[in-house]
């Protein structure tokens, strides 16, 4: 064992307590930690049919994969599937790329910090497995490349830490679906770690689909070098027990860009804890930062956060909740930090309910109060995402279409 490999370990297991700063802490005890499984490769007709159903619910698309660049699929800690179908992008287990290419263990844990909390220790303690998409420097994804991690065993924690590089001048369009088999208690701790290379662009959209009685705790790091964009997207619309998410990004190189788009809808019992980060640390920096958040009954804490450490970056955050029925509550946390004159950073915020008046306004022109109140929200969710490609777009858009039972 190195000595680096060694100092990881030994920072992992000094964190194997340490609470999250954020969201409700979980009890890793009541659940069952298995360690990874050797990869295998099964075509995806042998997965059954109703757990293909759900991965499409997240715009995974094993029965016709025609129209993405490559797919991976993850049951429990193992690798089940993995294709590619375009030349200069490469998808595997992140254990097969890391035998493959001795230089990736330099990755790990640089945007992400291994002693982050007692989930980050869990994933490095228990070695775990996960997806590696690299784009070859100057290819770019003709269609989005798919990634599934499914969770189909009862009380088990699922472990995964994935790398994602994306090397100069090239392109990377990714949807990663996260879904679960049935209706049991789980826990999901998932590592995702971006490096943006220069003049590199990767768009990321998640679109999770869990149960009532999953936890999750997702922890995704970015870095982006020099004229680098990094556009991160993540859609919740199904019920959960709790989330707690806070990706964050470095912008490490001049004009490096960062933009995080979230939708999210918080069910009776759903616990959520969400938010993004990013830090401009290099001349004309810039990042965006816009969540949704409506509760029906569930909690939300919609946090954001801008750092600007150098003149001339720029920065806007904004977060717009929308409060359904009696029980629940939305909590908006907007923060700036500016360390150099000449940063130019700014937010708003603002929590509320459906105004009466529009209500009345669609239905004098016809519409049912239902239908009103539909349309509204409809129009409240829609968030226009600069720079992302038309098909993308239309995922993304069948993921809140297909969900709005939930809302409604």
């Amino acid at each position: 064992m190195s000595e680096e490999v060694k100092e990881k370990s030994d920072k992992a297991r000094a964190a194997a307590a340490k609470s999250a700063p954020f969201g409700n802490d979980i009890n890793l005890a009541q659940y069952e930690t298995c360690p990874p499984e050797i990869p295998v490769q099964i075509a995806p007709s042998e997965i059954r049919h109703q757990d293909r159903r759900k991965m499409l619910a997240t715009g995974i698309m094993l029965d016709d994969p025609s129209q993405r660049s490559g797919t991976f699929v993850q049951f429990d800690n193992r690798p089940l599937h993995t294709s590619v179908a375009q030349e200069g992008i490469e998808v595997m287990a992140t254990s097969q790329a890391l035998a493959k290419y001795g230089w990736l263990g330099d990755y790990f844990w640089k945007a992400v910090a291994v002693d982050a909390d007692k989930y980050t220790a869990h994933v490095e303690l228990n070695n775990a497995d996960g997806y590696f998409i690299r784009a070859l420097p100057g290819a770019k994804t003709l269609f989005p490349l798919q990634a599934c991690i499914y969770l189909s065993r009862a009380r088990l924690i699922q472990d995964v830490h994935n790398i994602i590089i994306a090397e100069e001048g090239s392109e990377l369009h990714i949807i990663t679906g996260c879904a679960t088999a049935g209706n049991e208690p789980g826990l999901h701790l998932g590592i995702s770690e971006f490096y943006i290379k220069k003049g590199a662009k990767v768009t990321f959209s998640m679109i999770h689909s869990w149960s009532p009685e999953i936890e999750v705790r997702p922890r995704t790091g970015a870095i982006i070098e020099q004229d680098g964009l990094f556009l991160s997207n993540y859609v919740l619309m199904r019920p959960v027990q709790s989330i707690q998410l806070n990706p964050s990004a470095h912008c490490v190189g001049e004009n490096a860009t960062v933009r995080f788009n979230s939708v999210m809808v918080a069910t009776p019992g759903s616990k959520i804890d969400a938010g993004s980060k990013a830090f401009l640390n290099a001349e004309g920096t810039r990042t965006e930062m816009i969540a949704r958040a409506i509760s029906t009954g569930g909690e939300i804490v919609s946090r954001g956060y801008i750092e600007g450490n150098v003149a001339n970056c720029k920065g806007h955050l904004e977060c717009r909740g929308l409060i359904l029925g009696e029980a629940g509550f939305i909590h908006a946390i907007p923060e700036l930090k500016g360390a150099k004159a000449g940063v130019d950073l700014s937010h708003e915020a603002a929590v509320g309910k459906i105004a009466e008046e529009e209500v009345e306004y669609l239905m004098a022109r016809g519409l049912t109060r239902d239908e009103a109140t539909a349309t509204i929200i409809r129009g409240f969710l829609k968030v226009d995402i600069e720079g992302l490609p038309p098909m993308l777009n239309e995922e993304l858009k069948k993921a809140v279409q297909a969900s709005e039972q939930d809302i409604f």
